[in-house]
């Protein structure tokens, strides 16, 4: 899953190779994200997720919405976007990968996994942490934070059924 912030960034995450485009710009205002998340959604022809925003996803016909930990519930996005949409839940430990998966997650986003210089500061939980949830939960999981093509496979072999990335796909 490539995450990007517009939909130039998410044609050249397409080329390299993204199977998954998560729009996420925290500081746009929401006209900006909605006009991107139509351009995405009519362009990719991969799914597209919001980042946060459930309202827009449903808007923009996105096919469903990635949220993060302390946001909006599982339960309730699931509610708003029906049985249709996808529904991502970021978790960062076990406790809360069960609690997403238990409330509907179609998939979890978990990490940090590697030290990364975006999040300075923010200890990684490392490749035996992502082996314990990919193996607690039925649903997908996702690694995120310091990942390249090398820890790329390490995440797969530790269980992960594939990461999600900003620099890997060209930001």
């Amino acid at each position: 899953m490539a995450i990007v912030t517009d939909a130039a960034a998410g044609r050249r995450a397409l080329e390299r190779g993204a199977s998954v485009l998560q729009l996420r710009d925290p500081s746009a205002r929401v006209r900006r994200l909605e006009e991107e998340a139509i351009s995405l959604v009519a362009e990719a022809g991969v799914p597209v997720l919001v980042s946060s925003r459930a309202d827009l996803a449903l808007a923009t016909g996105a096919a469903g919405v990635q949220l993060p930990e302390n946001d909006l519930p599982v339960e309730a996005a699931r509610r708003l976007l029906g049985a249709s949409r996808l529904v991502g839940s970021s978790v960062h430990s076990l406790e809360g990968a069960r609690r997403s998966a238990d409330e509907g997650a179609d998939y979890l986003v978990f990490g940090p996994v590697f030290a990364t210089a975006s999040h300075p500061g923010r200890p990684a939980a490392g490749l035996e942490a992502l082996r314990q949830v990919a193996a607690a939960v039925r649903v997908p999981v996702l690694a995120i934070r310091g990942v390249d093509r090398e820890r790329a496979e390490a995440c797969l072999q530790a269980g992960a059924s594939g990461f999600a990335a900003i620099g890997y796909f060209g930001g």
